[in-house]
């Protein structure tokens, strides 16, 4: 672990840290560290200390600090150390003072010249080490300071120095956005840069001035679409790829920006439907976003969207949404948006019937009663065009389908009802079930449901509709306990006989 924190630092500094970490308890850690502290106050403070021993002690001065630890007396040692010539010990004093320093210190007066220097160096990774302390260090009066050093460098040949430069701009314009107002047009040149990097660093800043005031930047829409078609074409050079997908830190997967797409096409659509079809399946996507707010309002989107082209797959996913549900408020009203589109699009009174089944089947009693009669009104108009083999073929269809609920092990009572009704009603209408078969299966439901009275009444009115009542006899019922409940309803059909 020592050599982690440290490049190669001694076995003291290796012996400190084991033990900070195996201490049983926070005032063993207190004793530890207070006892390191005063080691290095005194390693310090010697005469002609090697230049490779500050670097370790200026290390140890960070893990003081990172422990939660006083450390100040040692930070005159990290600036002097920004003014090594050697690669590595600067790089070491930067990393110390952007740690240990703020913006406002005392002690940053001391480094800007050394920042000024290595700002305008030759070797790239000075440059870089330099970049990454203005970020942290330069305030709004020393920005005029590294200024025109940091504009250089966004024509520096490597694409690490640029997106460093880009970085620091964004860091001037967020402390003090007048400082560099008159470079806002080096951030729109920056975005078309060969190197996603410093696409990205540029699109960081752009975010920000857009924020503010999105009027100046309308010219580059196309831009911003083309970096996302590179991304979504995967364009990019491998390394951009993180867990399969392809720059996720350029594409901003942020719920709020979706919320915000999902809203922009809903205002389009009101302009022309047209515009936001070819869409639709990126819309029906953020379905399957695990933000709420955000799924309620693709919903919205959805609803507006759905055409007769488009309503099979739409109504599908959004019933495959509602079963992902329990509240009963979103519930009802996605089930009544179902029903609307439904009733409004369906391709044909089967594809209604069979919706209307699921809606039923998920919602259960939320769904209103008026939904459930203009079911059963459906069914017994059927097409309404005069063509009985068709109304014919709908009903018997609506019989298999019903036979086949049944078998489900639980069923609202509102569904059981228009069950029941259709099963009465057209049962044995094509001859392909008995009235036996049909009774049967209406007695099934009673006793299933014992103390659901609206379903056990309309039961019994449809017993009295069937009419193998009065050819079959009632014996062939058995020993069955609905047989008396049954025998006192059926007494006037009965007499018939």
């Amino acid at each position: 672990m020592g050599s982690q924190v440290g490049w190669g630092t001694s076995k003291e500094f290796t012996d400190i840290v084991k033990a900070i970490g195996e201490a049983k308890s926070k005032a063993e850690e207190e004793r530890i560290v207070t006892a390191e502290i005063e080691t290095l106050k005194k390693k310090i403070a010697e005469p002609d200390v090697p230049r490779k021993k500050m670097k370790e002690y200026i290390i140890r001065l960070v893990y003081v600090e990172m422990l939660g630890h006083d450390a100040s007396f040692g930070y005159i040692h990290a600036v002097k150390m920004t003014h090594d010539d050697n690669l590595l010990l600067k790089k070491t004093g930067y990393l110390a003072v952007t740690l240990f320093l703020n913006e406002d210190h005392d002690l940053i007066i001391l480094i800007v010249n050394t920042i000024q220097k290595d700002l305008r160096s030759d070797n790239y990774l000075v440059c870089c080490a330099a970049l990454t302390a203005v970020c942290k260090l330069i305030n709004e009066e020393t920005i005029p300071a590294v200024l025109p050093q940091v504009v250089d460098l966004l024509q520096h040949p490597k694409e690490l120095v640029k997106k460093k430069a880009v970085m620091a701009l964004h860091r001037f314009y967020q402390r003090a956005p007048h400082t560099v107002s008159h470079l806002l047009p080096k951030f729109e040149k920056s975005v078309c840069d060969a190197d996603p990097s410093v696409t990205s660093a540029a699109l960081c800043a752009l975010f920000d001035l857009i924020t503010a005031d999105p009027r100046p930047y309308k010219n580059m829409t196309g831009a911003f679409v083309n970096i996302l078609k590179q991304v979504a074409e995967r364009r990019l050079p491998k390394p951009y790829d993180y867990h399969g997908t392809p720059a996720p830190f350029i594409q901003d997967n942020n719920h709020n920006l979706k919320y915000m797409g999902i809203d922009a096409l809903g205002r389009v659509i009101k302009i022309n439907p047209e515009f936001a079809e070819e869409h639709q399946l990126a819309v029906i996507d953020c379905l399957e976003d695990p933000d709420d707010t955000l799924k309620r309002k693709t919903l919205d989107l959805l609803y507006k969207m759905t055409r007769s082209s488009n309503v099979e797959v739409i109504v599908d996913r959004m019933i495959g949404y509602m079963r992902t549900i329990n509240d009963s408020h979103n519930k009802t009203e996605i089930a009544s948006r179902i029903i609307e589109l439904a009733e409004r699009f369906a391709p044909s009174n089967q594809w209604f019937i069979q919706t209307m089944n699921q809606v039923f089947e998920l919602a259960g009693d939320l769904v209103p009663t008026k939904v459930a009669h203009d079911l059963m009104r459906l069914i017994a108009e059927g097409a309404g065009e005069e063509d009985e083999d068709a109304d014919s073929q709908l009903r018997s269809s609506a019989v298999e389908s019903y036979l086949q609920v049944l078998a489900e092990p639980k069923l609202p009572s509102i569904l059981l009802q228009v069950i029941c009704w259709v099963l009465g009603e057209y049962g044995i209408a094509d001859g392909t079930y008995s009235a036996f078969d049909i009774i049967a299966k209406l007695c099934d439901v009673i006793e299933a449901h014992p103390a659901d009275d609206a379903v056990k009444d309309l039961v019994y009115r449809q017993f009295m509709r069937i009419e193998w009542v009065i050819v079959v006899p009632f014996t062939t019922l058995g020993t069955s306990p609905l047989k008396h409940e049954i025998d006192s309803s059926f007494l006037p059909c009965r007499d018939m006989q």
